[in-house]
């Protein structure tokens, strides 16, 4: 299935002529964002990374990322967001990831454009796709979108593709993105940063940002240990766990009581 969709990606770049354009790439350090980036660069595009970060970011998978780009060969960027995020989300309610989604794509588009990149790629699977997005209304092949208010091309490399298939790919790939052991807020394991635990309904300050890094980082530790996912909610401090056991609750919620 890995080369087949290499010599896929390699075909309709050729056919479109964005195989000759320099791509930038939202390199997350996921599975999808790296299987992306694998597959871009086997099959011959001039594809470099982007990667935003803040103060909060996991600092695992920021330097997984960096070993797996330079593994490839690919030119990667790293962008700090923290000033950003902090002037869109203080004082906001959440989700804090719709807040933190429209600072990196505003940034993307102008980083991308300010140092002559062509294409936009994001890692996008079939499973992402949501009814009445503009990015899955184009006209032709959804994998590349031409959008006037977004300025620059969209090329999404996986959206053709189920997230079972994403997975079976990077394990041909032997793509294995460092995991934090996170609860993810949906079934789908997508793991992202800390601040998405903050709850939907609190007003967002600086102080609950670092609460929650400071809470699930340190929970991350007891969710490797038992290879399980655990998060928690703050201010709420709502435990949520797959596959927990008596003892695993036990260490969280002694995190929990430091914390309250």
């Amino acid at each position: 299935m890995l080369k087949d969709a290499i010599r896929e990606i390699r075909r309709f770049g050729e056919e479109t002529g964005i195989i000759e354009k320099k791509v930038l790439l939202l390199f997350s350090g996921g599975k999808d964002s790296s299987l992306a980036l694998y597959i871009l660069k086997e099959a011959g595009y001039d594809v470099s990374a982007l990667t935003f970060f803040h103060k909060w970011s996991w600092p695992e998978v920021i330097k997984w990322g960096m070993k797996f780009t330079k593994s490839l060969g690919v030119e990667h960027y790293l962008v700090d967001l923290t000033e950003g995020l902090r002037r869109v989300s203080i004082g906001r309610k959440g989700p804090i990831c719709v807040h933190c989604k429209k600072i990196m794509l505003w940034n993307a588009k102008w980083f991308a454009l300010n140092n002559g990149f062509e294409i936009l790629a994001k890692g996008d699977n079939a499973n992402d796709k949501i009814v009445g997005t503009l990015l899955d209304q184009c006209p032709g092949d959804i994998r590349l979108c031409e959008i006037p208010k977004i300025g620059i091309p969209i090329f999404r490399p996986l959206i053709k593709y189920k997230a079972i298939e994403v997975e079976e790919m990077a394990k041909e790939a032997r793509i294995e993105p460092y995991r934090m052991y996170e609860h993810g807020r949906r079934k789908q394991w997508r793991e992202g940063c800390p601040l998405q635990y903050i709850d939907e309904d609190a007003r967002i300050t600086e102080e609950l940002m670092d609460l929650a890094f400071r809470i699930n980082y340190e929970v991350s530790k007891i969710a490797r240990k038992f290879k399980v996912r655990v998060s928690v909610r703050v201010p709420s401090f709502e435990v949520m766990c797959w596959n927990c056991n008596e003892k695993v609750l036990e260490e969280v919620k002694s995190i929990v009581n430091r914390e309250t």
